[in-house]
Parts: structure tokens; sequence; C-alpha cells
């Protein structure tokens, strides 16, 4: 996949696609989320078996982290 950040949209508050970006470990990705002002919308576990968490970025758009098992 590939692609770019776009500026000047409104955000995309309620996903109807819903994008995720797979990372090492969510539990502190979550960390960096919360400490840079992003907001958790989905707590890890919420996809059990898959180890996922939703945020909110600051500019309110909805993502997702996923973690590999």
């Amino acid at each position: 996949m590939s692609g770019t950040w776009v500026l000047g949209r409104p955000p995309a508050a309620s996903p109807g696609l819903l994008v995720y970006i797979m990372v090492d470990n969510v539990t502190s990705t979550v960390d960096a989320v919360i400490a840079n002002g992003g907001e958790i919308v989905q707590p890890v576990g919420g996809d059990a078996p898959e180890i996922t968490a939703r945020f909110r970025n600051p500019g309110g758009n909805v993502l997702g982290v996923y973690q590999q098992r």
C-alpha cells in the first residue's frame, strides 16, 4: 500500500474505510498516541484474538494499529 497525507480535508471521524497501521508493539504505540494528543476509541483487545487498537488523532481522524501475533 502506498499513499500520502493530504492537508485541508475534513476529519474522517466515522470511517467508512478503517486504515490500520502495522506496528511492532500496540501497547507502546497506544501510549505514544495518548502522549501526543490522540484519544483511544477502542482499546487493545477489542478485536480479540487480533492485537489491535483504534484511536482518534489530534485532527479528528480515526485510525487503527495492528500488531502481528
